[in-house]
């Protein structure tokens, strides 16, 4: 790896020489390949060049400054580059010079939008290691388009095929046309504070048969689909979506679905998690998620969760529409769970569960603390089943509900514990109904309500239906209606659930994973549960960071892996409250055979210490420091994907030399990445070569790390002090 690294600097160094570029730090700024930034003259070109000359190198930072670029034909990106915009760096549209949309032999499944992604600003197929980074924005300039673009027309800012690591964060994409960014058939997504402005074009953000994404901080404020995942068939194959976190949320949707599944759901959905959402709109769901055409979906989570503004609060549908090219069957939707949910609508659609049919039916759903408040303001109407249109996902696809709350339609297992349903204006039609449905429960449901309402909850051929701890808003107790239905209550007693998120991770030998433990009372009051923990490596003592925990609570599982550790752990975590008990399993897999390992890490700053950890996977969007939120905005691709070392910001003045020791089982380069303030430390002898090369945060003011290199044999790796309080801490990279 390190002939790599000096393979790629002799690279830039030929790639200056041939054009008079300065890219001998891996960044090309693209005012050196001709870009004017002056906001009238087209620098497509310049941008073009820029990225070709970091491909050249083996990759690289491809920077603009503050300015505003018009983009005037579609830039083709390449792998291992990362595009930084500055602070008051501004990407432009135009109304013409864009690549035609591509023929696609598939298009006949997903609308145009879907089956194209040449004619975009920015587009890729295939690539590695990319990414959209900084402070700046990407404007469609209101020329982008929202229908179908003729040739020379762009409907999309970002379009990408195909990739695998990809990093969105810290820049605004405004004005996208029908998309800001699409991407569809991509592994490894990473997204921090990206905003997207599109209220007054289309779609936010659509992420299409993608698996391992993790976005946080993200506000989306959309006219169509604000936060979208999708698995259509414009790649010509099924996918797997999954394994993905969205946290500390903002979307907004005008015409449509803030939060949605589908509907192109051609692939299978599994293991997600949504935590801190705000919706603040939503013409069509707040929540939506529908299996159209033949798609699993499966363990998927919502958690502290607000809406307001939206017309369909919560909906799940299966629908039989199979617009795919395997001939697909009809889908399912199960293991569902909704925890701390707040929802204000502005109607007209109820809260709805529905299923296919008597065999293709949403299952396995909780609801726990789930407020819901609705416009109300119905007349009694009939309590028959709506019509439905199989073929359409929308709300409105489900004539008026009968119900003002909660409608199921052939459902099952269906249970709310601790929840509510209210109107702002008298209705007349019940909270509830559930129909051709079995195992329906409601434990702890408030529901208001309305003068001339027959009953409070109806069921309809339900087999297995219990209303139990219930009331109304005035603490009357519910009226319940069954017809053809039966009752059956489980033995009243103490009882919760619990989860673990992650549900997979990757650990480096000598690091920790981290698990947390989620717990939810499902009835009655269970109390504190107990957690332990099997299935650890030998040698490895795993510890929670509160135990017991109380029901509803969470505690941090801690697992330490021993150095010399390789291999796949089922981790199961047990909780026990009383008499009830449940279990969840998460996967860790350690190390790579063959791979460097580093193992027995001694920081001898102790006072800081603590913040010191072994990290896998270096990618744009890692976690600096332990002890700061500062994540990796640039890097240079030679580090990608490596073990590293994340040190403390504070042990910047620590004065022990050596500051630092671990070990590494074979021979390996290691990377000592400084501050440019302070530059090269005074321990470094003639063997640490600088790369030219640098990492940069994202601080307010971003700082820059000059990359060292060293080779080292098997065996204990000495690094000295940072010693300086004026800089950030230096890092450390092993590949």
């Amino acid at each position: 790896m390190f002939v790599a690294v000096g393979v790629a600097a002799a690279a830039v160094g030929a790639v200056s020489a041939a054009t008079g570029a300065a890219a001998a730090d891996g960044v090309f700024n693209v005012r050196t390949y001709g870009a004017t930034g002056n906001g009238s003259t087209n620098d497509a070109a310049a941008a073009q060049k820029a990225v070709n000359a970091a491909s050249a190198a083996g990759g690289g930072i491809v920077e603009f400054p503050a300015g505003s670029y018009v983009i005037g034909n579609t830039v083709h990106l390449k792998s291992d580059i990362t595009i930084l915009l500055d602070s008051g760096a501004t990407l432009l549209g135009t109304s013409s010079g864009y690549d035609a949309p591509e023929s696609n032999p598939n298009s006949a499944y997903q609308d145009f939008g879907h089956s194209h992604f040449h004619d975009a600003m920015w587009y890729g197929d295939g690539l590695k290691n990319i990414g959209f980074t900084g402070q700046g924005t990407i404007d469609g300039n209101g020329h982008f388009i929202t229908g179908n673009p003729s040739s020379g027309q762009a409907d999309k800012l970002i379009s990408l095929t195909r990739c695998t690591n990809l990093t969105m964060s810290g820049i605004t994409l405004r004005r996208g046309g029908h998309f800001a960014a699409l991407i569809n058939g991509c592994d490894g997504v990473t997204s921090d504070h990206l905003n997207i402005q599109t209220s007054t074009n289309r779609d936010g953000w659509n992420i299409i048969n993608t698996q391992h994404v993790t976005i946080t901080n993200i506000t989306a404020m959309a006219n169509d689909d604000a936060l979208v995942f999708k698995s259509d068939w414009a790649l010509g194959q099924k996918f797997f979506n999954g394994h993905v976190t969205v946290t500390h949320a903002h979307l907004q949707a005008g015409c449509c679905n803030a939060l949605m599944f589908g509907s192109e759901t051609c692939g299978d959905f599994s293991d997600y998690v949504f935590d801190d959402i705000a919706i603040t709109g939503a013409s069509k769901s707040g929540l939506g998620m529908v299996s159209m055409d033949g798609a699993n979906i499966s363990d998927v989570h919502y958690r502290n969760i607000t809406m307001s503004n939206v017309a369909s609060p919560i909906m799940q549908k299966i629908g039989t529409r199979r617009r795919c090219g395997n001939s697909p069957g009809i889908g399912s939707i199960h293991d569902i769970t909704y925890d701390n949910v707040t929802g204000s609508g502005k109607g007209p659609y109820s809260p709805t569960i529905w299923g296919a049919d008597s065999t293709h039916r949403p299952s396995n759903v909780t609801f726990n603390n789930v407020n819901l408040t609705v416009p109300g303001g119905h007349a009694a109407m009939s309590t028959g089943v709506p019509s439905n249109d199989p073929n359409n996902y929308n709300p409105n696809s489900i004539g008026t509900r009968p119900a003002y709350g909660w409608y199921i339609h052939n459902a099952n297992g269906i249970h709310y514990t601790a929840s509510s349903v209210r109107f702002r204006n008298n209705d007349a039609r019940p909270a509830v109904i559930a129909d051709n449905s079995s195992g329906i429960t409601f434990d702890g449901l408030t529901a208001q309500r309305g003068t001339g309402s027959p009953t409070d909850v109806l069921f309809n051929t339900v087999a297995g239906y219990c209303v139990q701890n219930s009331a109304n808003t005035t603490g009357g107790a519910l009226r319940v209606t069954a017809n053809s239905s039966t009752k059956s209550c489980p033995t009243q007693g103490a009882d919760f659930s619990l989860g673990l998120s992650p549900t997979s991770q990757s650990v480096s030998p000598g690091g920790t994973a981290s698990i947390t433990v989620s717990t939810a009372v499902l009835s009655g009051a269970p109390g504190d549960v107990s957690l332990s923990a099997s299935g650890a490596p030998a040698g490895s003592t795993p510890s929670f960071s509160v135990n017991p925990v109380p029901a509803g609570g969470s505690s941090v599982l801690s697992v330490p892996i021993p150095t010399g550790t390789s291999g796949t752990f089922s981790i199961t975590v047990k909780g026990t409250a009383g008499t009830a008990s449940h279990s969840a399993t998460a996967t860790v897999t350690v190390g790579t055979t063959g791979g460097v390992v580093v193992s027995g890490l001694s920081a001898k700053d102790t006072t800081n210490a603590a913040d010191w950890s072994v990290q896998s996977n270096l990618h744009v969007g890692s976690v600096q420091y332990g002890d700061r939120t500062y994540t990796v905005a640039a890097l240079p691709s030679a580090l990608g994907g490596a073990v590293w070392v994340r040190t403390a910001n504070d042990s910047k003045a620590a004065t022990p030399n050596p500051l630092v020791t671990f070990s590494i089982n074979q021979q390996a380069t290691v990377a000592v990445a400084v501050d440019t303030r302070i530059g090269r430390r005074s321990w470094m002898d003639a063997g640490w070569t600088d790369t030219g090369s640098q990492i940069r945060n994202n601080e307010s003011t971003p700082r820059s790390f000059e990359v060292f290199t060293k080779t080292f044999p098997a065996g204990t790796v000495a690094l000295g002090p940072n010693g300086s309080t004026g800089s950030s801490m230096y890092m450390i990279v092993v590949f």
